[in-house]
């Protein structure tokens, strides 16, 4: 009888009720597993909590994404509009996407060479709210949770060592150092104790003392110590025993593995041996254009040699790293006021240009952004490499700054946020073929805006363009076809223009990051595809502004949704034509 009284009551719920309680209970479960997560998106009912990294913690993790799986199962997507279907095929994805993640023991690597659990939790002083006494004593309550956290973490990382789940040892010289820059005698130095420089007018006065002395008791009793202790884990016990091969499907059930984080960072069902034919035949196209730049700057030399008086003459890189920041600012600036010829709705969160932090600097890419965190007071940032200033080219930084900032991933990560109409879960989705796929297409668009009038900029756009196409060819080639670190490193050199360390660090993050590579140059082939399908079909009719407007008010979605999304604006915008 129990089950005949469910069934009568599911009867009475349609199909599109039953999805959207499915996707908002499965976002609270996704709050209440993640505090930062809860945080960063303006729900502040556990800011005073870490997430728990224990076996029994991701055992049970595991089971409930499985029990959400088989509520989605029972639905019949026939019954559901096109636009349920959408948000269903991608909630499906997210889901399968974390059961495989276990599945393979994907937690048993929690760092990769450019980012890691400890250096985001660095982020902490400035992604948490600290206006009140109340945020204040949430953050230390935070920080005192540390110490649990990195020790499920290492539990992890040794059970990944027993069977072989570890990054390669070639791309771990140095990774230490993004922790062992916390380990401070003075905790008056830690990054942690930033907040408590100077209070916030809510703070009241006769608290303002005793928070400062709990934040130094805090840092030294735990913080400093818990570094310490991951530093010694790292190189005392990691680096020795990791692995010595590189391929992912060298690890276990390696081969599966690399499959699946294909289809993940691409959206699309292509094996290693089309994406490596793909970035073969593009590299062979951008080099053509990158020879008749060549030729315009009248060099008379080799394709080698050009790339080499770029990467050492001194008139292409900043003296100091105010100089550099200046400049991807002005950059930035000027593309702000070419973005209401190019998008019809723009965000309303504004972003800065910052450097990279110090801690690390060291191994990390030229440049990224770092989304706000919803409902907070701090923007967007737009992140520049200050480090190493002969190896960050002024020729790339038009690229990168339309890239990561404007119209690249600060416009579209923001506009996403702004969202109210999507499934929360969608909200807060990033899926790396649209959103690195976008911010290439980006890079691409100054063309229209006016940028990279200067031949060197333009080669500084081919090369990055260049970049995105080996990275085809070279993720492919570690992970599927047994190429040598060396081999990558010599493959970027003779194709690109970007510095030798810049080369290294890349090589270095796409051996501990199989598939993400793949994203950006599938992504935007695609961005591009569909923009030409467009203007053919439309003709005199087609609207950049509208077209953009289309690729980017549905959020972050997998590429096949986007090319329907796009036939059916193609279609709405002839039917209004006709009108």
């Amino acid at each position: 009888m129990k089950a005949l009284a469910i069934a009568a009551v599911l009867a009475l719920v349609s199909p599109a009720e039953r999805l959207h309680d499915l996707f908002d209970r499965e976002w609270q479960a996704r709050l209440d597993e993640s505090p930062q997560l809860s945080t960063s998106v303006g729900a502040h009912g556990a800011d005073d909590r870490l997430a728990s990294f224990s076996p029994e913690t991701l055992e049970r993790q595991d089971k409930m994404w499985r029990a959400f799986l088989s509520e989605l199962d029972e639905l019949d997507d026939e019954e559901l509009s096109s636009e349920d279907r959408a948000n269903a095929a991608i909630f499906r994805a997210q889901l399968e996407d974390r059961v495989a993640g276990y599945r393979f023991g994907a937690h048993e690597i929690p760092f990769n060479a450019d980012s890691s659990f400890w250096a985001a939790f660095a982020r902490l002083p400035y992604d948490a709210p600290l206006r009140s006494l109340e945020d204040y004593e949430n953050y230390l309550s935070r920080l005192e949770q540390w110490p649990r956290v990195v020790d499920e973490q290492i539990a992890q990382m040794r059970r990944g060592l027993e069977r072989g789940m570890t990054q390669p040892r070639a791309v771990l010289d140095g990774i230490e150092h993004s922790a062992t820059s916390h380990i401070v005698k003075d905790p008056a130095e830690s990054a942690f104790y930033t907040p408590f420089v100077e209070l916030p007018a809510g703070i009241p006065e006769d608290h303002r003392a005793g928070l400062a002395a709990a934040a130094r008791k805090e840092i030294s009793r735990s913080i400093v110590p818990a570094y310490a202790r991951l530093a010694e884990f790292l190189t005392g016990e990691y680096i020795p025993a990791a692995r010595t091969s590189l391929a992912a499907s060298e690890l276990p059930d390696g081969a599966a593995y690399y499959a699946q984080r294909i289809k993940h960072f691409t959206t699309l069902d292509l094996t290693a041996e089309q994406i490596h034919q793909i970035g073969l035949a593009e590299v062979a196209r951008i080099r053509t254009e990158m020879k008749e730049v060549i030729a315009e700057v009248g060099f008379e030399g080799s394709f080698d040699e050009f790339l080499t008086f770029l990467r050492t003459d001194p008139r292409f890189y900043a003296k100091t790293p105010e100089e550099l920041l200046r400049e991807a600012s002005y950059i930035a600036k000027r593309m702000d006021g070419q973005l209401p010829a190019l998008f019809k709705t723009l965000p309303r969160q504004p972003y800065t240009v910052e450097p990279v932090p110090a801690s690390i600097a060291p191994k990390y890419t030229a440049g990224r952004y770092v989304p706000a965190t919803r409902g907070g007071t701090q923007p967007g940032r737009y992140w520049v490499n200050t480090y190493g200033l002969d190896t960050r080219p002024l020729y790339n930084l038009e690229a990168l700054s339309l890239h990561e900032a404007v119209p690249g991933h600060h416009l579209q990560g923001a506009l996403n946020a702004e969202l109210d109409d999507l499934p929360e879960f969608r909200r807060y989705s990033y899926l790396s073929a649209f959103g690195e796929g976008w911010g290439l297409y980006s890079e691409w668009l100054g063309l229209e805006a006016g940028f990279y009038t200067d031949p060197y900029s333009n080669f500084g756009r081919l090369t990055y363009e260049m970049w995105r196409a080996c990275r085809l060819v070279v993720d492919t080639g570690v992970h599927a076809f047994g190429w040598t670190r060396q081999q990558v490193l010599d493959y970027l050199a003779a194709n690109t223009a970007l510095s030798l360390h810049e080369i290294r660090t890349e090589t270095d993050r796409y051996i501990s990051w199989p598939g993400q590579a793949l994203a950006y140059k599938i992504g935007e082939l695609k961005i591009r595809e569909l923009r030409r399908r467009a203007e053919q079909a439309l003709g005199a009719r087609f609207d950049v502004r509208e077209f953009h407007d289309a690729v980017l008010l549905q959020g972050s979605v997998p590429l096949p949704v986007l090319e329907s999304n796009i036939d059916a604006f193609i279609e709405q915008q002839r039917g209004a034509g006709r009108e």
